[in-house]
């Protein structure tokens, strides 16, 4: 697949074009869309801090739509395990023979809410830390490489 490559002016707008349509659905936050925007263009992700409610999900879903990314959240609990977000082999049937086949978590998303992310397990937040750095997670001892962009968002209360 070709890549274009665009002028700093042209980027410029493109850049522009995305935060007026998530303006149209993000009322009064112009000031997190463009943070969260500069860190989804520059291959960063983004820590939030504060009270449920503030509209996060509602953020990247809306950033999913107007980029075309697929979104999904994962709520962080204290029972959630690294195989719970990463995925895991799953054993299964096929034409009579049991073979183990990968079942990919909601971390192979473009787009991802790590929403309450301080309540997980530490093993379960370096499953997640590994998939930010690396875009990539490992399972099983194969390592599975996440769709770009790749971009967190996590939340902590």
């Amino acid at each position: 697949m070709a890549q274009t490559i665009l002028t700093i002016d042209q980027f410029r707008d493109y850049a522009a074009a995305i935060e007026t349509e998530v303006g149209k659905v993000i009322v009064g936050q112009k000031d997190v869309v463009r943070h969260v925007l500069v860190s989804i263009l520059s291959g960063g992700h983004v820590l939030l801090e504060g009270v449920p409610g503030l509209g996060k999900t509602m953020l990247i879903r809306t950033l999913g739509q107007v980029l075309d990314l697929k979104f999904s959240r994962i709520q962080f609990t204290p029972d959630l395990m690294p195989a719970d977000i990463t995925g895991t082999e799953m054993l299964v049937d096929r034409d009579g023979q049991r073979e183990f086949r990968f079942q990919p978590g909601p971390v192979f998303a473009n787009l991802v809410l790590a929403d309450e992310i301080n309540r997980a397990t530490p093993k379960t937040q370096s499953a997640l830390l590994e998939a930010m750095q690396e875009h990539s997670v490992t399972v099983a001892n194969k390592t599975y490489t996440l769709d770009e962009p790749f971009f967190v968002l996590a939340y902590k209360i």
